[in-house]
């Protein structure tokens, strides 16, 4: 939880396992073979986080993203994949669950960024474990209990 990780090397899998209501950010740029996968536990640090805290969205998304373009992505380049932001745990009904806060949050920080989502596989119930593989930009989920999917089929690097 509050990891965050980008690769260049073509044999790498990322993978955030046991997505509850934290969000599993996923960065691919697939013409230069670059990817990167944050596991985002609340939307905001509020200022209090430690140096190198990488668990709120407010630091992780901006961090993730200079750390893909340090590999070699370009910012223009750069698509996102979603996984996670479950409803775990009962709350009311007039205020939104800390799932919801993250993605939301996620979401407003790459749409600020200038980031597509590509594909999300959010909300629900149950936790997921998300696997990004770095060569074949394949990005896959499995649903506790479940079976693993395909979210991005990904594509083969291409000549620059």
């Amino acid at each position: 939880m509050g990891e965050l990780a980008a690769s260049a090397v073509a044999g790498d899998v990322l993978v955030s396992l046991g997505l509850g209501s934290c969000i599993g950010l996923a960065l691919l740029d697939r013409r230069a073979g670059v990817a990167g996968l944050a596991h985002v536990v609340l939307p905001a640090s509020g200022g209090n986080a430690a140096p190198g805290s990488w668990k709120f969205a407010d630091l992780a998304v901006p961090e993730l993203i200079d750390r893909v373009v340090k590999f070699g992505a370009r910012r223009p380049m750069l698509e996102a994949v979603l996984v996670g932001g479950a409803s775990m745990f009962s709350v009311s009904k007039s205020s939104l669950e800390v799932g919801q806060r993250n993605e939301a949050a996620v979401r407003e920080l790459l749409r600020a960024a200038r980031i597509n989502v590509i594909a999300t596989e959010t909300g629900g119930s149950r936790g997921r474990t998300i696997r990004v593989y770095v060569g074949s930009h394949k990005v896959t989920v499995r649903e506790a209990g479940g079976v693993e999917k395909v979210l991005v089929a990904g594509a083969t690097r291409l000549a620059a």
